[in-house]
């Protein structure tokens, strides 16, 4: 039996382990939390959203960038503190703008391609992560934003997803707890929301049950590769562990990058910081006043999920500021703030705040597939959309690495 490593607990990596442990893969996972899904995919905004697959690569985000540069508050905040990485990551950033339209397309038809693994994994294995398939609301307060969706809709349309303009009547009919006026909406029935740290710890649970080796707790100190083989060394905090694989996967988030230059490839994702509150929901009229049906905010980029009937995930901004963790009450503020106005019956007397670092390539798609070596694979930098790209990509990368290592045939990916 072929041996792969796989580097990182997160999201991308438990989906990536199951799903070479499937195709009859040797498989040790690292992770160096103790646990499963504890950075990125701890919090996030809970959304599996394909009509969030535009990608961020225009001009307009590139202007709002530059005029919220002074707002410690904005949705969109650069340090404008210089670095090689930060001008390195804009400029390539930039010169992927004429593939805007390809690439929201594309992610848009990743994106529903995903669904039906994720689904059927979760049922197969058992595993309740609180999913609610009640759509997904974009609101919009004036024309502007609501023409520019509407352009946004036919790329989409473009890789498969259906979804339709609503007018503020059927906003209201579609979720009735959310206050304000708004010049319209889009909602897409077919997407859905979960808690990602269930999941991968379901999924994690499963992967045990399916042979996979897990290396909690130890940190890759060293990594290399030549045409033949991978090794992995490793720190638990008592002793460093040297391993000889067949096969290495990068799934480690804001790490990936590091550790691919060890390997000779460059993967330039930048860290961009996204916030999340969880609001609980400790009495009956808060519940009653919390909105079911899932709703993007564009203006604000906020997004919300209900985690069953007692937790309200709201998330959102997006900052560039280098490998910071640091949770800044500036940028978890405003996300308070939304909730109150759009929702003023829900009491914001207990909000859990969080951050999280997101894995962006430039041109704002995943790198999944072989590196530079036979020996070596990647499946990184999902942005904003590593919950909702999961499952697909790791089918994807999957079908590689097998057929690589084995010899085997691709199986399963779309």
């Amino acid at each position: 039996m072929k041996r792969v490593a796989v580097i990182g607990g997160g999201i991308t990596g438990i989906t990536t382990a199951y799903t070479l442990a499937k195709r009859g893969l040797d498989v040790t996972v690292y992770e160096k939390h103790r646990y499963a899904a504890m950075e990125t995919s701890f919090a996030n905004g809970g959304q599996l959203s394909a009509s969030n697959a535009e990608v961020w690569n225009n001009w307009q985000t590139i202007i709002k960038g530059l005029k919220w540069m002074s707002r410690r508050d904005a949705p969109l905040l650069v340090n404008p503190k210089p670095s090689w990485h930060k001008l390195s990551w804009f400029a390539e950033f930039i010169a992927a703008i004429p593939q805007y339209e390809q690439n929201t397309t594309e992610t848009a038809r990743l994106a529903i391609a995903a669904r039906d693994h994720l689904f059927a994994w979760a049922q197969n294995e058992g595993i309740d992560f609180d999913l609610k398939k009640q759509g997904i609301l974009h609101i919009y307060r004036d024309k502007a934003g609501f023409d520019h969706a509407a352009n946004v809709s036919r790329l989409l349309a473009a890789g498969g997803l259906e979804r339709r303009a609503v007018t503020p009547e059927e906003m209201r009919a579609i979720e009735p707890t959310l206050a304000g006026t708004y010049y319209g909406g889009f909602y897409t029935e077919s997407d859905s929301t979960g808690d990602i740290h269930k999941f991968t710890n379901g999924l994690a649970e499963a992967i045990l049950r399916l042979g996979v080796k897990t290396c909690y707790e130890h940190s890759v100190t060293e990594l290399s590769a030549d045409q033949s083989h991978a090794w992995v060394t490793s720190f638990d905090g008592e002793e460093q562990t040297r391993d000889t694989f067949d096969g290495v996967v990068i799934c480690a988030g804001v790490g990936s990058r590091e550790l691919a230059a060890k390997l000779g490839d460059r993967v330039n994702i930048y860290p961009v910081k996204g916030y999340s509150i969880t609001v609980e929901l400790d009495d009956q009229a808060s519940q009653e006043a919390a909105p079911t049906v899932s709703l993007l905010d564009d203006a604000t980029k906020i997004v919300t999920s209900r985690l069953g009937d007692d937790r309200f995930r709201v998330a959102g901004t997006a900052e560039f500021s280098g490998y910071n963790r640091d949770i800044r009450d500036d940028r978890i503020r405003p996300l308070t703030r939304w909730v109150e106005q759009c929702f003023p019956g829900v009491c914001t007397r207990r909000v859990v705040p969080w951050a999280g670092l997101r894995p962006m390539l430039p041109n704002m798609m995943p790198r999944v597939g072989p590196g530079r070596l036979p020996t070596v694979f990647y499946n990184t930098g999902h942005g904003h959309l590593g919950w909702t790209l999961s499952a697909i990509t790791a089918e994807m990368v999957a079908d590689a690495v097998a057929s690589a290592v084995s010899g085997t045939t691709a199986s399963t990916a779309g």
